[in-house]
């Protein structure tokens, strides 16, 4: 899901209609404390599918299109360029013989690289595997992102979609007088509609998530698969998206597992998204690379965390620089511009009538108590404890009680900083054109066929093919250091490209092998085509 927040019914929400996921949460385990590493897509995504933290990948800004045309010294957009060794956790089930798909969003920042998923549209799914695949399936809903808040024709207008097909078109199911304003918003009728929106928005995707599992059941799939509910940040209103409060990284997490997790079990332990893509792989029994940063919350393997991070960079035209630690009582966030007021320019946000509404009071001099944070400027840290503030509207940086946990969690994060080597301490635009290898955009080497005589022997290598004697296979290498390779013998436009691995076996004959190439925020290679004669 995206842009939620666990206002779900099973996490205790009384407003909430969303049965379909408080069966699934009756069936699986449910998290508390589950945190994504960004409170904005596209960082979030990337750490999740990579395993590894934005601020380690270079892919920490939102987006790798700057919104500011007149950003000095930066050409975007650009695709990050993670270290060589990084792939996306789909790339490693592929390797192990899984069918991958998406449907459909990526916003990883380092490209879509086609050895990353067999399927990649809005019809997607397992069910184009072969008989007894395995397979794992992403689906991404984006009926809860942020501009789903907005009222209908405004949303329409904006984001190009038909009104007719909005879930807030007619008139609220949700009573906006019912709902619960943060302390932290006015409490306004924009504010109350806005909310009373996302419920029907979480409604509706509660929905399609019932279709989904509807289907795992009825093709006999459920007792034997790993169904994993999450979202890539909080919802959209104020102070949640795009900030690195609890309201903005806290997420709603359902792991379903049968007859390895009790049905109904809640969890209170820290989990961070980072966490997903190496827990997954252990629990199909697959290794799980050592570079990944995060750690397995599932399975005789899981580590219980102490901290969970968060980072928030530059959020479309505005630059900023804040890094957060969250322990289960305490969290430390340090501004590195500090000083600078809490509200940024950010014209997409600044379309939510929550936010319209809270500009209009701040600037009439209206809001009051926790309210006024938009007219605020930033200190150098903050400090909140969780358990008394969960709203973390009291900074205890300075109090003395405190002492303690602030001392603790600076060296938390400091260790953290250290460990990944953030790649947020250099510019922009200086990371883009070093990581680029030069201020144009870098091309994968085109790969080269390698046949293999019987024995193994290598024959001399030619972009034409080769005459080979049965049996025979075929290699395929690429020059550029940690690029992907697909293949396929399937003609036309549109091929469907096999995730090279290893040697590919011929059959007596001729077979014609198609082959290119990514590096992960690279542009593809260009194809090669070979014709390989094979003798009986």
């Amino acid at each position: 899901m995206e842009d939620t927040s666990p206002r779900f019914g099973c996490y205790g929400d009384e407003i909430a209609r969303t049965p379909n996921i408080d069966a699934l949460a009756e069936e699986g385990r449910r998290y508390s404390n589950a945190f994504t590493t960004a409170p904005v897509c596209a960082p979030s995504r990337s750490a999740a599918v990579t395993g590894c933290y934005q601020n380690s990948l270079g892919t920490h800004h939102m987006r790798t299109t700057h919104t500011n045309e007149d950003a000095p010294g930066l050409a975007t957009p650009y695709d990050a360029v993670p270290p060589h060794y990084v792939r996306t956790v789909s790339e490693y089930f592929r390797q192990a013989g899984y069918y991958c798909t998406n449907n459909v969003k990526t916003d990883y920042q380092f490209g879509e690289p086609f050895t990353a998923w067999d399927e990649h549209h809005d019809e997607a799914g397992w069910w184009g595997r072969e008989d007894d695949q395995p397979f794992f399936a992403a689906f991404n809903n984006t009926v809860t992102h942020e501009s789903g808040m907005w009222p209908a024709e405004e949303r329409a207008e904006l984001i190009g979609e038909d009104v007719e097909d909005l879930p807030t078109n007619g008139s609220l199911t949700t009573d906006p007088e019912a709902v619960e304003v943060p302390p932290y918003l006015p409490d306004t009728e924009a504010t109350r509609k806005a909310i009373a929106r996302q419920y029907e928005n979480i409604h509706a995707s509660d929905a399609w998530i019932g279709d989904l599992l509807d289907r795992l059941e009825a093709e006999g799939l459920a007792a034997n698969t790993i169904v994993v509910l999450w979202s890539d940040h909080g919802e959209g209103l104020p102070r949640a998206k795009r900030w690195p409060y609890d309201s903005g990284i806290n997420v709603p997490l359902i792991v379903r597992w049968p007859d390895e997790i009790d049905g109904g079990d809640v969890s209170e332990e820290l989990v961070s998204m980072v966490d997903l893509a190496p827990t997954l792989l252990d629990a199909c029994g697959l290794d799980v690379p050592q570079h990944m940063e995060g750690q397995r919350f599932l399975g005789d393997d899981a580590d219980e965390r102490e901290y969970v991070y968060a980072a928030r960079d530059r959020y479309d035209e505005s630059y900023d620089m804040i890094r957060v630690v969250r322990g289960q009582r305490y969290k430390y966030v340090r501004n590195y511009y500090s000083g600078q007021p809490y509200r940024q320019w950010i014209p997409f946000r600044n379309n939510h009538p929550a936010m319209r509404d809270l500009l209009q009071r701040d600037a009439a001099g209206e809001l009051q108590g926790a309210e006024s944070w938009v007219g605020e400027r930033r200190p150098a840290e903050e400090l909140y404890d969780l358990q008394a503030d969960p709203h973390e509207t009291e900074n205890l940086i300075d109090d003395s009680d405190h002492a303690d946990a602030r001392e603790r969690l600076r060296g938390a994060l400091d260790d953290w900083l250290n460990r990944i080597d953030d790649y947020a301490t250099e510019d922009e635009a200086a990371m883009a054109r070093r990581r680029h290898l030069g201020d144009g955009e870098p091309i994968t080497a085109t790969p080269t066929f390698v046949p293999n005589a019987p024995g193994n022997r290598e024959r001399e290598t030619t972009p034409d093919g080769a005459d080979l004697e049965s049996p025979a296979t075929v290699s395929i290498h690429c020059s550029t250091q940690g690029a992907s390779v697909g293949y396929t013998t399937e003609t036309g436009a549109d091929p469907d490209w096999q995730l090279y691995t290893g040697p590919i076996s011929l059959v007596p004959g001729e077979t014609t092998l198609r082959a290119k190439a990514v590096r992960y925020g690279f542009e593809e290679s260009d194809e090669r085509e070979a014709t390989f004669t094979v003798s009986d």
